[in-house]
């Protein structure tokens, strides 16, 4: 077997994995007398504290797209890939500071919701299928193709095999338990994921330096490398298109960032769920903290297994195991799964473990909310008004069911692409900038109407693939494709709003005071500390 497993690999694996299945079938269980309800299906009762907000917000963000696909950035571009966590960072304090007031104050179950009680339904059961449609057919299948990749590298099992064994697994607690089974395993997974990718890391670096240490393994591939360690890549670079220079801090990206952290269902419902805002804003603290640590364990590995393979000396020294899938740049995905091959016996446990973690937390939060949106925004919409508590529950297990049946079968099909994080990106940036555009304008601005919110978010898919397509080079970064799309959207909502109302407010817009987006000092204090050491990070790796 290519692996290199042992019995206290396996022993380690094998325990997480019941600890996980324990954990999250434990919180599931119906408490005596108490017949589950949708509150506590979908949102764990809103019960949540601060810490296991923070926790979950990263496992639900952190999956095979960032150990796998974003390990393969690192090993092709480097750390300007590094990005996407640490603008993260920022984009998490805005969300946390001006958009979660009004979303807990509104009592929503899901972003769609929010869609319906500031615009119309119909508007709501339009982005309610965009949701559906990319978190099955780009999300849950690019987790699982990831995974499936990973499994098949590092162990040698058939990537179909792989694939649905991932799915069981995530399935085995999420659809039983819904979020809150979701959101107190993702705490344990986080552990996990955190040592896991830090072991890996110390142990990559360790190698490069000679058995000499992390420090001087960083060292090493920064003088071997110096070429991977641009945050800001000028236009002769190969992978410009993909991050292209200064317009990541201030064009593109921010429309990626604020969509996904804002708005997409599967990240914000956990703070929904919180015991009260400043409950969900100190999560969201901590969760900003927690990306800044990020590149340290998914971005590094990945410029470590470049500095390895490019030294002749080293791979010497690996043997016959250094043959082995060896990554190329051509198949750059392949990094992270080379690497945990050379981990000592027991240690290799715990990184696959990690990667486990990663892959089934969010999965597991994709299925939840992929059925959120169905059951609450479609289900009980337009199948059945007068649902029951527990006919609503068990839509949503059927219809979470029948997503991850879909995403299974489609993952297979996704074999070929490399740099699968930048794939998930770009696919996503076709539907992400008319959505931002609807919630940015309907969250701030009283005059946006229904009608041309719907118009722009319709309008907003041919402009997104008519700007792809096109053959201006100026556009050919889709970073700025995204950003023109978002751009132009939000001018098309405003001039048929200012057509239909005269300038008049809408009806539906929402009244901001000056005391909504008040936070305590301890918010204040740690997002000042998270901008500083944010700078500091850019400032050192311009």
């Amino acid at each position: 077997m290519a692996s290199g497993f042992h019995t206290w690999d396996y022993a380690v694996f094998i325990a997480y994995g019941a600890l996980i299945l324990g954990v999250g079938l434990w919180v599931s269980r119906d408490k005596k007398g108490h017949q589950k309800n949708a509150e506590d299906y979908f949102l764990a009762s809103k019960s949540l504290p601060w810490w296991a907000i923070g926790a979950s917000l990263i496992a639900a963000n952190i999956s095979a797209e960032q150990f796998i696909g974003m390990s393969g950035s690192g090993f092709a571009l480097g750390i300007a890939i590094a990005s996407y966590e640490w603008m993260a960072a920022l984009t998490l304090l805005i969300v946390g500071k001006y958009f979660l007031p009004i979303f807990i104050e509104k009592g929503l179950y899901t972003i769609p919701e929010f869609v319906e009680k500031r615009f119309s339904t119909n508007l709501k059961t339009i982005l309610a299928v965009f949701w559906i449609g990319l978190y099955v057919f780009v999300n849950l299948a690019s987790v699982l193709y990831l995974g499936g990749l990973a499994i098949e590298t590092i162990m040698g099992v058939d990537m179909v095999y792989a694939i649905i064994g991932l799915a069981l697994f995530a399935a085995a607690y999420s659809l039983y338990g819904g979020l809150s089974a979701v959101a107190w395993t993702d705490v344990i997974q986080v552990v996990f994921l955190v040592l896991g990718g830090l072991v890996t890391t110390y142990l990559a670096l360790n190698t490069v330096s000679g058995g000499e240490g992390a420090l001087a393994g960083f060292s090493t591939i920064w003088e071997a490398a110096p070429d991977k360690f641009h945050m800001i890549l000028d236009e002769a670079n190969d992978n410009y298109n993909n991050l292209p220079g200064i317009w990541v801090l201030v064009g593109g990206l921010w429309v990626a960032n604020l969509y996904y952290w804002g708005f997409n269902q599967y990240i914000i419902q956990r703070t929904l769920a919180a015991k009260s805002l400043k409950e969900a804003q100190k999560g969201i603290l901590l969760a900003a903290f927690l990306k800044l640590v990020i590149p340290l364990i998914v971005v590094i590995p990945g410029i470590a297994a470049y500095v390895m393979i490019n030294d002749p000396a080293i791979m010497a020294n690996l043997g016959e195991a250094g043959m082995l899938n060896v990554p190329t740049t051509e198949q750059a995905d392949k990094a992270y799964p080379w690497l945990l091959q050379f981990l000592p016996v027991g240690l290799k446990g715990i990184a696959f473990a990690a990667l486990a973690a990663a892959i089934v937390s969010s999965l597991a939060s994709m299925i939840n909310s992929t059925s959120t949106i169905f059951t609450m925004d479609i289900y009980k919409q337009y199948i059945n008004k007068t649902a029951s508590d527990k006919t609503t529950v068990n839509a949503g297990r059927i219809s979470g069911a029948v997503a991850l049946i879909i995403a299974v079968i489609v993952a297979p099909l996704l074999g070929g692409i490399d740099q699968a994080f930048q794939f998930i990106q770009e696919y996503t940036g076709i539907v992400s900038p008319g959505i931002l555009a609807v919630f940015i304008l309907g969250l701030f601005w009283k005059k946006t109407t229904n009608n041309a919110a719907i118009w722009g978010a319709v309008l907003s898919i041919p402009i997104a693939l008519a700007l792809k397509f096109a053959p201006i080079a100026v556009l050919e970064p889709w970073m700025h494709q995204m950003g023109i799309t978002a751009l132009i959207t939000m001018i098309i909502i405003i001039v048929l709003s200012y057509l239909q109302n005269k300038g008049a407010d809408d009806s539906k817009g929402i009244v901001i005071t000056k005391d909504l987006f008040k936070t305590t000092p301890l918010f204040n204090v740690g997002a000042m500390v998270v901008c500083i050491i944010t700078a500091v990070l850019y400032t050192l790796f311009w």
